[in-house]
């Protein structure tokens, strides 16, 4: 049996579900620019959503004193008390938002709490709506879950955000849920209250209509307060908060993400995690406890840096000829329209499309970024700035050298 063969029979094998279900482009460019950098290329890679801070000391110590106090042994599968306490008290002091510890689920990262919901809630042939441009796994675990996508187009003219004309015109009767996130991975961009004030509206003129309101970049914000569409007590009945603590205190490899929501949400994706993965690791809630408690400077200085090198990014990739770009508010990436290299060539790579123009930036220019056909922008390009001055200008004078050479 040849290996085209095996690889066919393996494949039938395997569920429907998971047959279904693409790669994530973003895991998929960072093993690529790992696979070149073990070959000895110096891979400038600019893909992952991972602040490149260290998770501060007074977590580490944190967790180090659990481990001497003997917190190793199966936690609750909702989360330790202590902890929803520190997350219920955030959300209060920092968000005007009240939830008591039986509203709030701790789950192994937002990405598994954004799961939890979407299976609790969604089910065969239901629709979710989730705008374009949106973070990967969205459209996938909605596929996971049987439901269909629809995904109203925010353009860059309007800085990636839906408005509620759109919105309302993308509900139907088999509406369940809309799935966003603000600031947003991929785009940067920001909701301000007005703006989901109208969303709102919308919402509430709709029965049984839920929303999953992703918000784990809710600090790396450069525009003042953060507003959540949970603020609006109309359909906070509705609202399923998502966040963490991977983006805001660099603890992306603790794994802690949590979600806030009427009980009997809650209640449904305990019952879930608790068949799925029980409770998250013990060391990694008591250090998230501990940055929940704990001073916010830490935060503050993050987020200066981020903003200088939003504006670095921003003014190096505007004076590329062919680049469309905004000026993003909040996260750590930039989403150019890249469109203006569709049909060119260097004489040997063709691009037709994000994904083509990414691998050749690849190759070309040793530059890894995210194919925007990813999140929904065939347009695009993600270009996380999560690294280091030198090496964003470094990248983006390669990418000019590269994309010059497109006729």
């Amino acid at each position: 049996m040849d290996t085209m063969t095996k690889s066919s029979k393996v494949e039938t094998n395997l569920s429907d579900r998971v047959n279904r279900l693409a790669e994530s482009e973003t895991l998929l460019m960072a093993r690529k620019s790992r696979e070149l950098q073990a070959q000895g290329l110096d891979i400038i890679s600019l893909t992952l959503g991972e602040p490149d801070f260290n998770t501060p000391d007074y977590v580490k110590e944190a967790a180090k004193k659990a481990i001497d106090e003997n917190y190793t042994r199966y936690t609750p599968v909702c989360g330790y008390n202590e902890l929803k306490v520190a997350i219920a008290n955030k959300l209060k002091r920092e968000n005007n938002l009240d939830y008591n510890p039986l509203q709030i689920l701790v789950s192994a990262g937002a990405k598994h709490s954004i799961a939890n919901a979407v299976m609790a809630l969604v089910n065969h042939g239901e629709e979710v709506i989730i705008p374009s441009p949106y973070w990967v796994s969205y459209k996938e675990l909605v596929r996971l879950a049987q439901g269909n996508c629809v995904c109203p187009v925010a353009t860059i003219e309007n800085d990636f955000k839906i408005t509620a004309k759109q919105l309302e015109a993308s509900i139907t009767d088999k509406t369940k849920l809309i799935i966003f996130s603000s600031p947003c991975n991929p785009s940067g961009s920001v909701y301000s209250k007005e703006e989901l004030r109208s969303l709102a509206n919308v919402i509430a003129s709709h029965d049984d209509l839920y929303v999953i309101s992703d918000e784990i970049y809710e600090h790396i914000n450069f525009v003042g307060k953060h507003e959540s569409i949970a603020q609006f007590e109309f359909i906070k009945d509705r609202v399923i908060l998502i966040n963490g603590v991977s983006k805001a205190y660099a603890m992306t490899g603790w794994r802690i993400g949590y979600m806030a929501a009427p009980d009997w949400i809650i209640k449904a994706c305990d019952k879930l995690q608790g068949q799925m993965t029980s409770g998250v690791c013990s060391i990694a809630q008591k250090a998230a406890e501990a940055a929940l408690n704990g001073d916010i400077k830490f935060v503050e200085e993050m987020v200066a840096t981020f903003k200088e090198r939003r504006d670095l990014v921003f003014n190096l990739m505007n004076k590329i000829p062919g680049i469309k770009i905004n000026k993003p508010d909040g996260a750590f990436y930039v989403f150019p329209d890249v469109s203006y290299y569709f049909g060119k060539t260097d004489g040997q790579t063709y691009i037709s499309n994000s994904s083509d123009l990414s691998m050749y930036l690849l190759n070309k220019a040793l530059v890894s970024m995210v194919p925007g056909d990813a999140f929904g922008s065939p347009e695009c390009l993600r270009l996380s700035y999560a690294t280091s001055n030198d090496k964003l200008i470094e990248a983006i004078k390669r990418i000019e050298k590269a994309l010059s050479e497109l006729k």
